[in-house]
């Protein structure tokens, strides 16, 4: 087929690519899911859910976090609890996990294809940049932090619907995608900060009864922690000395989380993927030591470079949309944004609360702590290639696909061969053994 008849052809065919992509995609979610190291987090997970459904005793509160104690709400919990009833097997929590973030990721679809009603580009980039991400794919373990597209999804679709009309139901909806993000991980201030920014702009309209009631709704649900923590108020607490030397605020005093976080904001949106994903690549599969050695480092050296490259790139994107809304952001008024416009003052709320969330913070953010606006960071990106790229890639969408092989490619390896995943390694079996050992047989 010739060049002018591939375009052709891909084009034509953009929304069944799409669908293959996200089909891919949850191929790739499972091969990961089953390849994965259960250690950490997984563990206090899996220990939550199982305790509930094998001895009946469900526990208030979340994981442990860094500084601040455990997170609060039964959330976590009730997410590996619930699939167990269904079918108990270790694959059931991991069977939701992933239907979740694929419901997440179809309501960001949904916004990029209002925000670019004519641009097959713009969701297949979106796409790409998001569902297909080694930096997506990689957090698809029985992680409390992975479980956070769907919040995120909820969030932004919500605001979304909410910038043209009132309505209960939006607005309950909006406010219950924080408290959900609230008993997922402490990163939940971001939508907060975010959903304040908003509505201080004029971006979304709201029902103050939806607000409400979703506000009652989540402190309802939080009601057996705060027994609990009134009865252990050490929950609240990180037991090392130094954590609680930590204090609101600490990140402004020492100034560099705040410089990371920004940081962490271009390299969402570029290939510098995380150290876990790339520096633990050791490539013993090839059976010759001197052979693995080389490889590996030139493994290193290559995605080192792509990823320098590629956050100079999301770093002009950033400033391209900047520059383009930069004259909006004070503006208050009762003009309608374009589509476009909303989706772009949108990500920038997103960037201000995490480097407000980042001076508040009493740790320095590493790159899970900021995962729940990965997709936000995105958007940048979307705009900027849809309006310079556009002629380029629509003639000749070959880029898209190298994109999408070199993905392709990030992700086979990771899946197999990284800090938290292996060929070697078997979930079910490790789940089953740390059960037997930590909770017991499940009583009849």
């Amino acid at each position: 087929m010739d060049g002018k008849g591939f375009t052709k052809a891909f084009w034509a065919n953009a929304d069944r690519l799409f669908w293959f992509g996200v089909v891919l995609g949850l191929a790739l979610s499972w091969w990961y899911a089953v390849n994965q190291i259960v250690d950490g987090d997984q563990t206090q997970m899996i220990h939550k859910g199982y305790l509930g459904v094998y001895q009946g005793v469900w526990s208030s509160f979340g994981n442990a976090a860094s500084v601040v104690g455990n997170v609060p709400g039964s959330l976590m919990a009730w997410l590996v609890g619930l699939p167990l009833y269904v079918w108990d097997s270790p694959y059931a929590p991991m069977l939701l996990l992933i239907v979740l973030r694929l419901v997440g990721f179809l309501w960001l679809d949904s916004v990029v294809r209002q925000a670019y009603p004519k641009s097959a580009l713009a969701r297949l980039t979106f796409l790409l940049l998001c569902w297909l991400n080694p930096w997506f794919l990689f957090d698809s373990l029985l992680y409390n932090p992975s479980y956070l597209i769907f919040c995120a999804g909820l969030h932004c679709w919500t605001a979304w619907q909410m910038q043209h009309r009132k309505s209960i139901v939006l607005s309950f909806f909006h406010v219950l995608a924080i408290g959900l993000a609230m008993q997922l991980h402490f990163s939940w201030p971001l939508l907060a900060f975010m959903s304040l920014m908003l509505f201080y702009r004029g971006m979304i309209k709201v029902s103050w009864i939806g607000v409400l009631l979703s506000l009652t709704v989540i402190v309802a649900s939080l009601v057996p922690y705060l027994m609990e923590l009134m009865a252990n108020p050490d929950l609240a607490h990180n037991p090392d000395p130094e954590a609680r030397k930590r204090y609101i605020g600490w990140g402004a005093v020492h100034v560099f989380p705040v410089v990371k976080a920004a940081l962490y904001w271009l390299r969402y949106g570029s290939w510098s993927f995380p150290s876990k994903l790339v520096n633990d690549t050791e490539f013993l599969w090839l059976g010759v030591q001197f052979l693995s050695v080389i490889v590996s480092n030139v493994w290193k050296i290559v995605l080192g470079i792509i990823g320098a490259v590629t956050v100079v790139v999301a770093a002009i994107a950033n400033w391209t949309v900047f520059c383009a809304i930069r004259h909006l952001i004070r503006r208050r008024s009762d003009t309608a944004l374009q589509p476009h416009q909303w989706l772009m003052l949108y990500a920038f709320a997103a960037f201000v609360a995490a480097l407000i969330s980042a001076a508040l913070s009493p740790i320095v953010f590493n790159y899970w702590h900021l995962t729940l606006i990965f997709p936000f960071a995105l958007f940048p990106i979307v705009f900027w290639a849809d309006k310079y790229l556009k002629y380029s890639l629509v003639a000749n969408p070959r880029g898209l696909v190298w994109v999408f092989a070199f993905f392709l490619v990030v992700n086979v390896v990771a899946l197999n061969d990284s800090r938290k995943f292996s060929y070697k390694a078997d979930y079910a079996e490790q789940t089953l053994r740390y059960v037997q050992e930590h909770v017991g047989a499940r009583q009849k």
